[in-house]
């Protein structure tokens, strides 16, 4: 962590370059748009309402159209969350016009009105990086939180596009391909894992393969985006309730594909059970670099308490590695760089990705 210290300095010094005119112009759309589905979600809830308030959006959906409820709030009111929302997508065209609402007034709230006023006079816009924030040890960012903005689809694409570098300059992102994997590969032992990664094979799909018992270059788009929830919910140590929920199946069917899982990869389950055990004896967890999380949830009587604790004795050595390599290589990208006296320079990190702004002709 004290080799970092200078690096974030820097970093934070630096500031990364915004595209005003960009930002306005997307704005504009986005405001559009948001003005567009509120007179769809006002003729299809058969009146306008105050859209942002939960109390009025319960009554709308749950007294007026009569929609099934399906959560509460802590006040015993009728919940109109994020999951509640989507779990009603396909009830009523109302749902899913509040769906895009909330996604656009996410972006312009958090991103697209403050950004412009957090600019400095230089164009750039700097954040803070906290080194000591998280219990996983991963860098985390505020004020604005620059790792958090929108990558997936064309909104994300546009956004992204706001972020910039100035004439003659490049910005150039590198980011470590499935490091979590590739780190519970290691520490489990995992040789059907640790062979796909050497042989360059795309993991999702080998391990859809494993998982549905069809040849490789056979494997469906689905299947793989399957085995994409599996590969990481066994990360975090998910429950087959939780990812019959993610990916849109029967719990058995789940199940199925767990048991598969752990029956191709049993390095990864002997790890698994193993990790806990010891967390348990010794009441904490360590990185493979000696990053330690004491874990007192472990002892609890409560039995939801336990379970957070067992899921975070697995998580955390394999998240808190790979965050531990990522700081290593902040260090040494930026000594490397002025070892070869480059003008480059590191300007964000974003988990498992390093941002580096640098003239055209060192990119």
């Amino acid at each position: 962590e004290l080799p970092l210290i200078p690096v974030l300095a820097d970093m934070e010094s630096a500031g990364v370059k915004l595209d005003a005119e960009a930002l306005a112009g997307f704005l504009e759309e986005v405001q559009k748009d948001l003005d567009r589905i509120t007179e769809d979600v006002y003729r299809e809830a058969q009146g306008p309402f105050n859209i942002r308030s939960a109390q009025q959006l319960g009554d709308v959906l749950f007294n007026r159209l009569k929609l099934p409820v399906s959560g509460k709030t802590r006040g015993g009111q009728a919940s109109t969350s994020q999951d509640v929302l989507e779990k009603l997508s396909g009830h009523h065209p109302v749902v899913d016009a509040l769906l895009e609402f909330r996604k656009l007034e996410k972006l312009r709230s958090t991103y697209l009105e403050p950004l412009p006023r957090l600019m400095g006079g230089d164009g750039r816009i700097r954040t803070t990086f906290n080194q000591l924030a998280t219990a996983t040890g991963r860098l985390s960012s505020s004020n604005p939180n620059l790792q958090n903005i929108p990558v997936r689809g064309a909104l994300g694409r546009r956004m992204r596009a706001c972020f910039t570098a100035p004439e003659g300059k490049k910005l150039i992102s590198a980011d470590y391909s499935q490091i979590e994997l590739r780190v519970l590969a290691h520490m489990a032992g995992e040789q059907n894992m640790i062979d796909a990664f050497l042989r360059g094979e795309d993991i999702h799909a080998r391990t859809a393969a494993e998982v549905f018992g069809v040849p490789l270059d056979e494997v469906t788009p689905l299947q793989r985006s399957h085995a994409k929830a599996v590969n990481f919910g066994i990360v975090y140590g998910i429950s087959a309730f939780s990812l019959a929920q993610d990916i849109g199946v029967f719990q058995s069917e789940a199940k199925a594909y767990m048991d598969s899982y752990f029956a191709k990869y049993h390095g990864v389950r002997d790890y698994m059970k193993r990790i806990v055990e010891q967390a348990k004896a010794d009441g904490y967890v360590t990185t493979l670099f000696g990053r330690r999380r004491d874990l007192p949830e472990l002892r609890s009587s409560n039995f939801n308490l336990r379970s957070f604790g067992e899921r975070v004795a697995l998580n955390m050595p394999i998240q808190g590695t790979a965050a531990d390599i990522i700081k290593a290589a902040m260090v040494r990208v930026d000594a490397r760089m002025r070892a070869e006296g480059l003008e480059a320079k590191l300007l964000l990190q974003v988990h498992d990705e390093l941002i580096v702004e640098c003239p055209a002709a060192e990119a």
